[in-house]
């Protein structure tokens, strides 16, 4: 019986290597990629890292703790989700980086449905940020709610890690495995997107799903991954800076004197 368990275990391992040696390798290495990033992503270059291993030696008594961390966050996920595919695609699979998103490509449509999609998200984000999930949660970094300094700063870190978060699905995922699935490929992409908006607002989370869906079809459509950068980008800066301004001063209607009220103050 352990003799022929053996023999079947053999032949089912040769037969394994015989299909391995069949497959798409570029495919294998985008999937096996991004799996281990997002694992380096999980546990190195994560906020839960840095307050493990990193605050209480360095930072304990620092009162802008909690913005390096943030910082941490970002640049860390600029490494991993864009550096690092791209050294892969020159290096290992000696392709162009352009043949991947980073260019301009349709741009007269790019820049007509980027702001079309932001018009609408605009309008989203004010309805949104006057609800409680909303307004608890954003923006991430707390001191942000009262240093305009220290929220640019922050801003200008969450870009480049949106420039990488972008990339790393609709630049390197999309376009990498658009040859061997076509539209498809869109929603391959989408699915680990989703998952990782867990832990979101509901209603962010949902939206995940749509929002892969749309910027992944004009990422194909245009041939870059630029313009999902800036609609990614200015929504969650509206998104930030709409709900600091409810926060300071106290106006959380959705009507147009709410936004007149934070207007005038704001002015």
């Amino acid at each position: 019986m352990i003799e022929f368990s053996m023999k079947r275990f053999k032949l089912i391992i040769k037969d394994a290597v015989k299909e391995l040696s069949r497959v798409d390798r570029k495919i294998i290495i985008i999937f096996l990629s991004v799996a281990v990033l997002e694992i380096l992503s999980w546990y190195y270059t994560s906020r839960n890292f840095f307050h493990e291993n990193l605050y209480y030696k360095y930072f304990v008594d620092n009162p802008n703790v909690d913005l390096y961390e943030f910082l941490y966050w970002f640049l860390g996920d600029f490494i991993v989700f864009l550096i690092i595919p791209l050294l892969i695609i020159k290096f290992w699979f000696k392709e162009e980086i352009k043949n991947y998103g980073m260019k301009l490509g349709e741009y007269k449509e790019g820049i007509s449905i980027s702001m079309m999609l932001i018009a609408i998200m605009l309008i989203i984000v004010w309805f949104a940020s006057a609800t409680e999930d909303f307004y608890t949660q954003y923006p991430l970094l707390y001191l942000t709610k009262y240093n305009w300094n220290i929220f640019f700063l922050f801003e200008i870190f969450l870009f480049i890690y949106i420039v990488a978060w972008e990339f790393i699905w609709r630049g390197y995922m999309l376009f990498g495995l658009e040859e061997k699935f076509g539209f498809y490929s869109i929603f391959v992409q989408m699915i680990p997107f989703v998952i990782l908006h867990n832990g979101k607002p509901v209603a962010e989370a949902f939206g995940a799903i749509l929002g892969a869906i749309i910027l992944g079809i004009l990422a194909l459509r245009t041939r870059s991954f630029f313009y999902g950068v800036v609609i990614h980008f200015t929504t969650v800066f509206s998104i930030d800076l709409i709900s600091i301004l409810r926060y300071r001063y106290n106006e959380y209607g959705v009507g147009l004197s709410s936004i007149l009220k934070i207007i005038t103050k704001t002015l």
